[in-house]
């Protein structure tokens, strides 16, 4: 069900006496980490309903009929885009025809890095990618944060977004029309087919034309990864849920600005535990992590594979095993969501140490503290191992 029947007070937040009414919106969310943060803003207004659930992929995920059904009887659809969630092209032109569909990755003052190059794990024919591994990332170029946010501007009621904000210039129009939904959609191209992720190599990344994988955008859509990033996605829902349901305007507010105060606690603290081993090199299953990795001053020095549904081959696993054994990796960490053994057979025979990593939350309850247990486990994950690691 993604609509509460029980209002609450709201006067917690609001340091207030009014009652909270009832959601008058129906809203769905598509990936966990993004269902939190709508969920947290929406606390004691409604729920909203979840598209992706479980240990389930955006990449390779395909509707349930009561989701096609959630869909059909959405007013606002949150999403992190045509770039991560192919599968929900469709059903949110069609299906959610008449909702509000918001893109995450066109949140104001978001952080967007492009797909990076080079890395452990690229010296390999680039040819086939179904067995080729992502590079991890190349420290010799530096994706300044300056240089890759989206230009802060001007918000008519004061959010903090925190000093740590990149954003090289104000917008001084806060007027503009913040419908990022059928226009993205109807410009997306036709072939629904080929999966729309970050599965094809960086360099064939910024080749539009001849690569289906990155034909959507040159950006890694993993961007809830930091949490800046879900700052500034708090404040795009907190806007248009507030537009949607004027009634509960003032709660979504009081709400969004506690999410922010949690999120700057959550930096905080995350880069005091994983300073000690900053300098120390770790092995991903897939290159998902760049996001988490600058916020946080860690090092992922190559990935597994390029694609999390197509693993490599034996003669290419015998490769990357060469090459953890060649860096002296510390830890190869796999993702709940895959084949967990692949790791455990690269990192066989090296002295690297096997963790997981869980970027969607895929073991934690929904709700609105999950984002935050996801970026801690996380970050626990990699101190954890790498504190262990000889």
């Amino acid at each position: 069900m993604y609509r509460s029947l029980t209002p609450v007070l709201a006067a917690s937040l609001l340091a207030g006496t009014t009652l909270a009414a009832k959601a008058e919106v129906n809203v769905v969310a598509s990936i966990k980490p993004v269902h939190s943060l709508v969920a947290a803003v929406m606390e004691g207004v409604g729920t909203p309903g979840l598209i992706v659930e479980g240990a389930g992929s955006p990449h390779s995920y395909a509707l349930k009929p009561s989701q096609a059904q959630m869909m059909q009887d959405a007013d606002v659809v949150f999403w992190i885009g045509h770039e991560l969630e192919a599968f929900l092209e469709g059903p949110v032109e069609t299906l959610a025809a008449n909702a509000k569909s918001v893109e995450m990755m066109d949140a104001h003052d978001l952080i967007k890095l492009e797909f990076r190059e080079g890395g452990a794990f690229d010296e390999h024919d680039h040819s086939d990618h179904d067995e080729t591994a992502e590079a991890g990332h190349d420290h010799d170029h530096d994706h300044d944060h300056a240089e890759t946010a989206a230009a802060e501007h001007d918000h008519d009621h004061d959010h903090d977004h925190g000093a740590e904000k990149t954003a090289e210039a104000a917008h001084d129009d806060h007027d503009h029309d913040h419908d990022h939904g059928a226009e993205k959609i109807a410009a997306a191209e036709d072939d629904h087919d080929h999966d729309h992720g970050h599965q094809e190599t960086a360099e064939a990344a910024h080749d539009h034309g001849d690569h289906d994988g990155h034909a959507h955008g040159e950006f890694d859509a993993h961007i809830w990864l930091d949490p800046m990033n879900a700052k500034a996605m708090v404040h795009e829902i907190e806007e248009t849920l507030a537009a949607a349901d004027p009634a509960n305007a003032a709660t979504y507010e009081a709400n969004a600005e506690a999410v922010m105060a949690k999120l700057d606690a959550l930096i905080t603290d995350v880069s005091a535990e994983l300073e000690p081993v900053h300098d120390k090199g770790f092995i991903v299953f897939h290159d998902a992590y760049q996001y988490f990795e600058k916020r946080f001053d860690v090092t992922a020095s190559g990935s597994i594979t390029v694609s999390p549904e197509v693993m490599p081959g034996a003669e290419r696993i015998t490769e990357i095993r060469a090459k953890v054994q060649e860096l002296g990796a510390s830890c190869v960490f796999s993702e709940p969501q895959f084949e967990p053994k692949l790791v455990s057979t690269v990192a066989e025979g090296t002295q690297a140490r096997s963790g997981v990593l869980d970027p969607l939350g895929a073991g934690l309850e929904d709700g609105p503290e999950l984002y935050f247990n996801l970026i801690r486990s996380m970050s626990a994950s990699i101190s954890g191992c790498l504190s262990e690691a000889s």
